[in-house]
This record gives structure tokens, C-alpha cells and sequence, in this order.
């Protein structure tokens, strides 16, 4: 089945009673048992829901896994695999990471004892030289977020399991319309929903999904004992965002590579971090690795200050300034102050993360709309 298919119909049947196209929205708290925990295959909300099954089911066949496990939102999802770790671990991360990352790592699990090492994961010899014996985890997002890295997956999951160390892939910016790290040997594979899975910035939800046994009676243990789980309308709303992912996606790659070389050779502009540039560092891990290059791009102006790059995003029409990114509208951000503001200023620097630095999400408008607001705002 290929992709445009599995995004309509993976592990999706008519509802059984009614024979409708769309799951329904089963808005309930507990379910009938004939007899003390003899049921249909539901007993209570918190650990199972029609509606949140069919979306599981979804998201499991987009990656190519057998299970997958929602959640309330991505860093919901996130703090689940968390817990699988214990005080003395150590887990290996990249050092540009999204600021929500950062902050649940050194904030809230480095307080437990648990361990963390930030390197750049684009040169393995730095992972090798991270992992310790007491690594049990490696934690990847690739493309990065703000600054568009690549980072090689095989290598890293090939390396990981050397070491007997579980790999966790966030794939939010790629979505698995354009990359699926269990193809490449990742264990888990994580997304916040609320981004490209859901794509219309209208629903807070996470999902993690993997073929791992582990992973997955650990997750379920944690949807059932802490209960950060999403409600039955959110899981309606990212499986109905789903069902046009690949469209939506497509066309928002597609703009951002008119938008990305609109960047590269504006006078005002300093540098761009765009993987479809044949000048980024990893643009050939990007084309082994991934079916297209994404619909994120980011920026820093010649002007490296943070008074410059307000100034220009103030002056958009159409990119509207705020948080997230993934949605149908196109969205321009200042990871310094806003999406990495938890990141101390000299850890944000000595990653690269400069003052200045823009980061947009390009929608499904127009291509010509957006490069004429991108222009009259400089």
C-alpha cells in the first residue's frame, strides 16, 4: 500500500454497529462489562477509547509499526518514554534541540538523577565518545529544530545498538509522510500531533509508535498510571488531519523551496538553513534518508540582532507571528525569545542558535503571496 493510500485507509474499517466512514467521536468515561472485567475490550477512558484506537491504528501504519500510544500532547508523550529510565541513566541528545525537549530533560528528569549529554549528533564521533556504560537511551530529532540539521539515522541507531542503547526518533518536522525512522533503525518514533499529524493549529495531542515490546507495555503502563491521555474529540481531529497529510504536506515543501532560495540570495539575509539547499551540510543524508526535504526553514540576518529580526517579523502580512508550526497557515517565530527561550543564552549560542535567527513554517497558501509578504517585510 502506498503512502496516500495508507494515510486514508491504514488500519481503518466502517465502525461495526453503524457502518460509518469516519470513527466516531465516543465521548465516554466508562464502558458496560457483563460480568467484574469481562468487557468489549474497553473498561474506562483513561486506558482506552474507540475513537483513540483508530487513531493509534493510523499512526502505527503510517510508521510502519506495529503499535503506537497517544497522548495529551507531544511532551506528554515524550515524558512516558522518559519514565522508562531510571536514576543512574544517562541519555545521549543533540545539542540543538527543541527548547520544550531541553527543558523536561534538564528540569524536570535531570533532578531524578537521570543523565544527559548534549552533542552534535551530525559527528558521530562525538556520539561515541558520549555514550558511557550507563547510556540507555538516544534521543534524535532530525531535522532540527530551529536549525535544520540533518542527522544520520542508520548511523546513529547502528551505533545505539552496538552499545545495547534504545533509539528515539522525534520526527515531528518531517512527519511520516517524508520520513520513517523505523525504516532506518529506530526503536521508537515520536510526534507532537499538534503539528503536521493534525495540521489545522486546532488540537494539543502526542503519539509515540514503535514494534519494540518494551516500549509499548512500558507506554501502556504509563497512559494507564498517569493518565496524561488525550480526549476522544482531539484523537478525531489529528485522525482527520491525517487523512489529508500528504496533500497538505507536499504543497508546503514545495513553497518552502521557492521561499528557501528566495532567502539564500537576499541581500539582508546571513545565512539559511534549508536541507533541499544543495549548500547544507547535510543535504545528502537528507535525499538518503528522506522522501522530500520538509517544509521548515530557518534564517539569520546579516543584522544579528534581536531588535532586527522583531522588525521584520512585525512586517509580515501573511506569516503570522506565533508558536507551533505544521498548520495549514504559514507561521514565523524567534526560537531565542520564544520556542527555545527555556535554553540558557550561552547554550543557544554555542549551538549555533543565533540572536537573530527566524524561524518559519510555510504553509499551503499561495507560493508567490508568501514570497511577496517575505519581501516587502525586508
Amino acid at each position: 500500500m502506498k503512502f496516500n493510500t495508507k494515510a486514508i485507509h491504514a488500519g481503518q474499517h466502517p465502525e461495526e454497529t453503524s457502518g460509518a466512514v469516519m470513527p466516531p467521536i465516543f465521548q465516554t468515561s466508562t464502558y458496560q462489562q457483563k460480568a467484574p472485567n469481562q468487557h468489549q475490550g474497553y473498561d474506562y477512558a483513561r486506558v482506552g477509547n474507540p475513537t483513540r484506537t483508530a487513531l493509534e491504528k493510523m499512526v502505527a501504519g503510517l510508521e510502519g509499526a506495529d503499535e503506537a500510544a497517544s497522548f495529551a500532547s507531544g511532551v506528554a508523550a515524550m515524558d512516558a518514554l522518559m519514565k522508562m529510565l531510571r536514576p543512574g541513566d544517562h541519555v545521549v541528545t543533540t545539542n540543538d534541540l527543541y527548547g520544550g525537549s531541553y527543558r523536561l530533560f534538564t528540569q524536570v528528569f535531570e533532578p531524578y538523577g537521570i543523565e544527559f549529554s548534549f552533542v552534535d549528533m551530525t559527528d558521530l564521533s562525538l556520539v561515541k565518545e558520549a555514550i558511557r556504560p550507563e547510556t540507555r537511551m538516544m534521543w534524535i530529532e532530525t531535522p532540527t529544530n530551529p536549525l535544520l540539521r540533518i542527522v544520520d539515522i542508520r548511523e546513529l541507531t547502528d551505533l545505539a545498538r552496538e552499545n545495547d542503547v534504545l533509539t528515539v526518533v522525534d520526527n515531528t518536522f518531517a512527519s511520516p509522510y517524508l520520513q520513517r525512522p523505523l525504516e532506518h533503525g529506530a526503536d521508537a518514533v515520536l510526534h507532537s500531533a499538534t503539528k503536521y499529524l493534525g495540521g489545522h493549529s486546532d488540537v494539543i495531542h502526542g503519539v509515540v509508535a514503535s514494534s519494540n515490546k518494551e516500549i509499548m507495555e512500558n507506554l501502556r503502563f504509563q497512559v494507564k498510571s498517569t493518565g496524561a491521555v488525550p480526549g476522544p474529540m482531539d484523537c478525531y481531529l489529528v485522525l482527520r488531519g491525517i487523512k489529508t497529510l500528504a496533500v497538505r504536506v507536499q504543497r508546503s515543501v514545495d513553497n518552502a523551496k521557492k521561499i528557501a532560495e528566495l532567502l539564500k540570495d537576499h541581500p539582508k539575509v546571513g545565512s539559511v538553513n534549508y536541507p533541499g539547499l544543495a549548500s547544507h551540510p547535510q543535504h545528502e543524508i537528507a535525499k538518503k534518508q528522506m522522501d522530500d526535504f520538509g517544509a521548515m526553514v530557518s534564517f539569520s540576518l546579516k543584522d544579528d540582532s534581536i531588535e532586527a529580526a522583531v522588525k521584520f517579523m512585525q512586517n509580515t502580512k501573511y506569516f503570522t507571528l506565533a508558536e507551533s508550526l505544521g498548520g495549514v497557515e504559514s507561521l514565523i517565530s524567534h526560537p531565542a525569545s520564544m520556542t527555545h527561550g527555556s535554553i540558557p543564552k550561552e547554550v543557544r549560542e554555542k549551538a549555533g542558535l543565533k540572536d537573530s535567527l527566524i524561524r518559519i513554517s510555510v504553509g499551503i497558501e499561495d507560493a508567490d503571496d508568501l514570497i511577496e509578504d517575505l519581501t516587502q517585510a525586508f
